[in-house]
């Protein structure tokens, strides 16, 4: 059964940094992004996976990539992960 992945990751140097992808292969990707082999991220590494999302339809996945990346996505991962952030006392950042 083949999932396609919307991910957050968190800068682990710099807490407030976060970012938003999707992959079909969510280890890797991850691995891929601390190890710098990511332009978009590498002055960011290393990275802690906060959060992510399977999907069966890769249109699905995509849709909510756009969706996350939007301002307004980005409230709602603020609400989702609302306990996280002030667990990890972050601030206002996101």
């Amino acid at each position: 059964m083949k999932f396609f992945y919307v991910y957050v990751l968190q800068s682990i140097n710099k807490p407030s940094w976060i970012y938003v992808g999707y992959t079909e292969n969510l280890k890797e990707r991850v691995i891929e992004h601390n190890s710098g082999d990511s332009k978009s991220t590498t002055h960011f590494k290393p990275f802690a996976l906060i959060h992510y999302e399977a999907y069966r339809i890769i249109k699905d996945a995509k849709r909510r990539e756009l969706y996350l990346k939007t301002t307004k996505g980005k409230t709602t991962l603020r609400t989702m992960l609302k306990d996280y952030f002030l667990n990890a006392d972050l601030g206002e950042n996101y």
